[in-house]
């Protein structure tokens, strides 16, 4: 059977209706960038699901294709809990039949502790109120309910030793959160492999990454940095990406030395808080 593209979002169905929609309505994205009071570009984004409109952008849209509030109606199952450029990354996490993680200088958020998680997110926040920060801490532990089944999605995590190392948060924090990530490999719920300094250039260094597989669709490759985040599914540039996590993977430690190495690493930091 041949294998489709990666499973579509919810966002993106939404941008197909509205393009079938506007298309049925003999209107072309200019013309209908004109009646929403927008450019045609952000027409162009809300087709493709990069991004969603505003609740009174829809309420245009619905009045200028004659579509009766269906496009608000369906926006409201829509908001995301998270930024713009990690929405549809977001939504296909709950998709995917095996992911690989790498974190090059932060635990991947879907293995993050509450502690730590928090002293992540409140660092690049200077200015924040309690609340939109607790919120946001819930939000990203939540996203690793797709890890309560023992057995899906299949996962492999690649860490930086500067992951081990960088003290976030805290001594106990990270003892904690380096714990987390050891039991969970000792249980046989994630591959654990850790690149050690001594390797020196590896194929990651540049970026994190994560992979995600699914059971029915084509991979797609996800890379992140400041205030942004690049989704791939594009079969060169994702083929790309897993040959550059490969190659680290073959400087790793062993799982087992992994293990051993992230348990050292934690009495390292419980013993520095005395």
């Amino acid at each position: 059977m041949q294998m489709d593209r990666r499973p579509r979002t919810a966002r993106e169905k939404y941008g197909e209706e509205l393009r079938l929609r506007r298309i049925a309505a003999e209107m072309t994205q200019e013309a209908l960038s004109e009646r929403v009071v927008c450019s045609p570009t952000l027409i162009s984004h809300f087709e493709a699901g990069r991004r969603l409109p505003r609740p009174d952008d829809a309420a245009r849209i619905d009045q200028a294709l004659g579509t009766d509030g269906f496009f608000v109606r369906w926006l409201e199952d829509l908001e995301s809990k998270f930024a713009d450029h990690f929405a549809v990354a977001a939504e296909l996490e709950r998709q995917t039949s095996e992911m690989r993680l790498y974190g090059l200088s932060l635990v991947p958020g879907l293995l993050q502790t509450d502690a730590y998680a928090r002293a992540v997110l409140s660092a690049a926040s200077p200015n924040y109120r309690s609340e939109d920060l607790d919120r946001r801490v819930v939000n990203r532990v939540e996203r690793a309910r797709i890890l309560d089944n023992p057995l899906s999605p299949v996962v492999w995590t690649l860490l930086d030793e500067a992951v081990l190392r960088r003290r976030v948060g805290g001594p106990h924090v990270m003892a904690e959160q380096l714990r987390k990530v050891a039991d969970m490999a000792e249980a046989g719920r994630l591959r654990l492999h850790v690149v050690p300094f001594g390797i020196g250039a590896h194929a990651l260094i540049e970026s994190m990454v994560t992979l995600m597989n699914f059971t029915d669709a084509a991979p797609v490759a996800y890379v992140e940095g400041l205030r942004t985040g690049h989704l791939m599914d594009d079969p060169a540039l994702v083929s790309s990406c897993q040959s550059a996590y490969d190659l680290a993977m073959g400087d790793a430690e062993s799982h087992q030395d992994s293990l051993a190495l992230i348990r050292a690493i934690a009495e390292e930091h419980e013993h520095d808080q005395h």
